[in-house]
């Protein structure tokens, strides 16, 4: 069952997956959008597991918006419309519906379109090196159990959206490994998702 927020709780959701920070300060948020997050909708959020807060001594909370709290923003494109949003609240959530429709047309995930555009290249440009250390030649097939550990703890929904990314705009391409008896229990982890299938092996085209 789906847990009860207010709609401040929805904004401060929302407005963390808009500006779509790997972790933002309230500063930081408030100077993007005119919102922080504080009170009771940081304790609700947090109690909720849908944004971890943090804080060092007086210094502003950093927010990182957690894969729950992902799940709950993609719910609200579809959720019940509020009673009474008002002319912008009507529009706010007739281009939720719409976006909701694009994402299942073009079968993405609600990352491949709210992820930055600096952090989604960064990425890329530390999945290629990662994956330059691994392949022997250009065009070479790597195992992903060998290449995410090179990349140093990144958020592992930001990788695959970047490596679903490359690979739709033929960049790189993933691959289940042909042969299934060699599959180890690390390949099954490291597997992306990825044209209905579990992808085991990557290979990445000449930047």
């Amino acid at each position: 069952m789906t847990e009860r927020l207010t709609n401040q709780d929805i904004s401060a959701l929302l407005t963390l997956m808009s500006v779509a920070r790997t972790e933002i300060t309230n500063t930081e948020l408030d100077e993007l959008t005119g919102i922080r997050i504080t009170g009771d909708v940081l304790k609700r959020l947090n109690a909720q597991e849908l944004v971890k807060s943090t804080r060092t001594g007086n210094k502003p909370y950093v927010h990182v918006l957690t894969e729950k709290g992902w799940t709950r923003c993609r719910y609200e494109f579809t959720a019940e419309r509020p009673t009474r949003p008002g002319y912008f609240g009507y529009a706010f959530y007739a281009l939720l519906k719409g976006l909701d429709g694009f994402l299942d047309r073009e079968h993405r995930a609600l990352k491949d379109m709210f992820q930055s555009v600096g952090a989604s290249h960064d990425l890329e440009t530390r999945i290629r090196t990662a994956y330059g250390k691994l392949a022997r030649e250009s065009r070479d097939w790597v195992r992903l159990a060998e290449l995410r550990p090179l990349l140093n703890g990144v958020d592992r929904g930001d990788v695959d959206c970047v490596l679903k990314a490359m690979s739709r705009a033929k960049q790189a391409h993933l691959a289940p490994d042909p042969d299934r008896k060699s599959v180890t229990s690390d390949d099954r982890a490291a597997a992306v998702r990825f044209g209905g299938e579990d992808n085991h092996l990557i290979t990445i085209e000449p930047s």
